[in-house]
């Protein structure tokens, strides 16, 4: 009676296992094995490619103008970048505030309803030139030689997409204050990249090739792990991590906010396993291993947690098990613990790992509940961050011309 949940329980620790430590182990292994050695030069001045740098933006009024002054100081030529802010029906300034800047050469794409950011995407591209789409977010800063080093991969033909490094920051003191969870995921970015496995990008820096482009359906939610991978499947290349295009962005004002944000990605996620899942296929080498032990494995361990606490159950006329149980209400205990915790001693860092970890999944379980119960659009729900309104009297200078 007890070979069953026995065989369950020790299959979800396994995969569970697998999928946080040894994936890690092994691809930063294969990373060192098998390499895609690249490198990209600096390019010249006069050989920049032509760019469109999109911003899809629904009531944006807080950060909109920081957003195009910091596009505005970017280190490239004003001729070849194009800047362009979609308003998603805005009910706010944004519009007029994004208008204000027209002399500048900031063009608005101003849509009367709200559809969501991959139906503005959509439209933006089609509607804007440039060899090369750089995709952005309102509240994202870009360092002044960020979109240099991104451009500066498409001289290889064979990279299709560059995705940047993003830096989260403080919104009261304006520190990096990356967790550990960011970290964990940059370096499986790194690895993955030189492995040429990279999946997907940062929906707050990374830029395509125009030509590879492969429009999305309006109601994805995830578009910036969508838009490069469909590119993928469809034209093939190369999808680069560079981890010195660097952006910063300010973390969730509230807990609550930040967990309304994962389970939204967590909804996104199994939503795009219907465009996706031919990337599972053995022919795309190491995308397909990344993309099974990163993302697919990933996905399902809120189901292999529940599987260990239901077999765990049946089998507690052992002493062994009943030990066991413990272990994982413990783990939970010190989750709720952490979220609470304050202090940066190993205590605290632990409590707040167990935290991270279980409402990670916690987000991605409801994720999934809600992909099975409502009907997916592509509008979303602002998370919630303090930032403040530029002062006019404030404002940096631009250069200027357009």
């Amino acid at each position: 009676m007890s070979s069953a949940p026995q065989l369950v329980f020790w299959s979800c620790l396994a995969l569970t296992f697998y999928t946080y430590v040894l994936y890690p182990v092994s691809i930063w292994l294969l990373a060192r094995w098998f390499p895609r050695v690249s490198t990209a030069g600096e390019t010249a001045v006069a050989d920049l490619p032509e760019v469109s740098l999109l911003v899809a933006a629904y009531n944006e009024e807080n950060v909109i103008e920081r957003k195009i002054l910091n596009s505005l100081n970017l280190d490239y030529p004003r001729d070849r970048l194009h800047i362009v802010i979609g308003s998603d029906g805005s009910s706010d300034a944004t519009a007029e505030i994004v208008s204000r800047y027209a002399d500048w050469g900031v063009r608005l794409l101003q849509y009367p309803w709200r559809r969501g950011k991959a139906a503005v995407l959509n439209s933006a591209i089609t509607a804007t030139g440039g060899e090369i789409l750089v995709l952005s977010d309102a509240n994202t800063e870009y360092e002044p030689g960020s979109l240099r080093k991104l451009v500066r991969w498409f001289a290889d033909p064979e990279v299709n997409a560059v995705c940047g490094r993003l830096v989260l920051t403080d919104p009261a003191h304006g520190r990096n204050v990356d967790g550990l969870y960011w970290r964990y995921e940059t370096f499986l970015k790194k690895c993955e990249g030189r492995l040429g496995a990279l999946l997907g990008a940062n929906g707050a820096i990374y830029a395509l090739r125009r030509s590879v482009h492969v429009p999305i359906p309006n109601n994805t939610i995830v578009d910036d792990f969508v838009i490069p991978l469909l590119s993928k499947l469809r034209h093939g290349g190369r999808i680069v991590y560079d981890p010195a295009a660097v952006a910063s962005e300010e973390t969730p004002a509230t807990i609550r906010g930040e967990f309304r944000r994962r389970v939204r990605i967590g909804t996104g996620a199994y939503q795009s396993l219907r465009l996706l899942w031919r990337l599972l296929s053995p022919g795309y080498g190491w995308t397909a291993l990344a993309f099974f032990s990163h993302k697919l494995l990933r996905w399902l361990v809120p189901f292999f947690l529940l599987g260990m606490v239901v077999a765990n159950l049946l089998l507690l006329n052992s002493t062994f098990y009943r030990v066991l149980l413990c272990g994982q209400l413990a783990l939970y205990a010190v989750a709720v613990a952490g979220m609470y915790v304050r202090g940066t001693g190993l205590r605290a860092k632990l409590a707040r790992a167990a935290s991270m970890f279980v409402g990670m999944n916690a987000a991605l379980l409801l994720g999934f509940c809600r992909w099975l119960a409502t009907r997916q659009t592509g509008t979303w729900q602002k998370t919630a961050r303090d930032v403040q309104p530029l002062e006019t009297a404030s404002l940096p200078e631009a250069r200027a011309g357009a």
